[in-house]
């Protein structure tokens, strides 16, 4: 690989493009099937067209190479897969009371909680700069998170998104712990898993479909943004680390932002583009610490090296 350093920035950033349909298409979907529900047929939308992805893969007669999941990994894999379970079902529980727009800014929280989890649980390298873009990010989702600035009054859909990235960002130090693996088995594992789970409990609730055509097509946008995303991603982290691929992960809340008012056509109150700008200084900073990213990306690789 000539240069792993662009390759695992884009990446992430192709990681990114595909998660943020996300918000806006669920947003939409919510409509015609309740949130457990939705949440578990997206990662069963993964699970079950990365599985077509596999046989096709397997006929076509090319060379398996990627090393496969053992025993030591079980933790990680468990925590991985209870973990997709939660975010998801927060995160559209939250969309509910929410603007989508708003929502997908807010995802960016995500690089906070998986930056923060690196540093004080997995022991990863932050640097100052790195600090002060999430300092920025979290003003920005504080400024989000309420609803009325005058009487400090919280948003629970915003709290509810931020919840969900919380676990999102400890799922995303799990998934590091095990990237070094075949990510087509860790993006099955997370689809068919997280996505039973989450059927089940939808199920349980008494949550029941609308209409019919709802689960095809939260299948569908389960394969592109988590499906196709994971996949990406978990390449991204194997060469960058989960901080550094959360930070450039974070245009993704941009682009659905994007789409968001795009399709709705919402024009949010004036806190919003606020928290947009603070944002947009907090995911650059993030973005273009590179020196930090060296250091970083020679000591994972040798900690690779010593594991394998």
């Amino acid at each position: 690989m000539k240069n792993p350093v662009r390759t695992g920035i884009f990446l992430a950033v192709l990681a990114a493009a595909l998660y943020a349909v996300n918000a806006p298409c669920s947003k939409i979907l919510l409509d015609y099937l309740p949130p457990t529900l939705t949440a578990g047929f997206l990662y069963l939308g993964a699970g079950l067209g990365m599985g077509v992805i596999a046989v096709i893969r397997k006929l076509s007669g090319k060379t398996h190479t990627e090393a496969r999941l053992t025993k030591a990994e079980l933790p990680y894999t468990i925590g991985m897969i209870l973990l997709d379970i939660a975010a998801p079902v927060c995160l559209l529980f939250g969309l509910r009371a929410t603007t989508a727009a708003n929502a997908s800014l807010l995802n960016n929280f995500e690089i906070v909680a998986t930056a923060a989890i690196a540093f004080a649980i997995f022991r990863e390298a932050i640097s100052p700069r790195l600090w002060v873009g999430i300092a920025f990010i979290t003003l920005s989702c504080l400024l989000l998170s309420f609803e009325d600035l005058s009487s400090l009054q919280f948003s629970y859909g915003s709290l509810l998104i931020l919840l969900a990235c919380v676990c999102w960002g400890l799922e995303n130090n799990c998934t590091r712990k095990i990237s070094s693996k075949d990510p087509m088995e860790i993006v099955l594992l997370k689809g068919i898993f997280s996505g039973s789970g989450s059927v089940v409990i939808g199920l349980c609730v008494g949550e029941r479909a609308e209409v019919w055509w709802s689960i095809p097509a939260v299948l569908a946008v389960g394969l592109v943004a988590y499906g196709l995303s994971i996949f990406f991603y978990v390449y991204a982290q194997r060469l960058l680390g989960a901080a550094r691929t959360s930070a450039y992960y974070a245009v993704a809340p941009f682009i659905g932002t994007i789409l968001s008012l795009i399709v709705f056509r919402e024009m949010p109150p004036y806190t919003y583009f606020i928290a947009l700008a603070l944002m947009a200084v907090g995911a650059w900073l993030c973005a273009e610490d590179k020196p930090l990213f060296r250091r970083k990306n020679k000591r994972t690789m040798s900690e690779d090296n010593s594991d394998g």
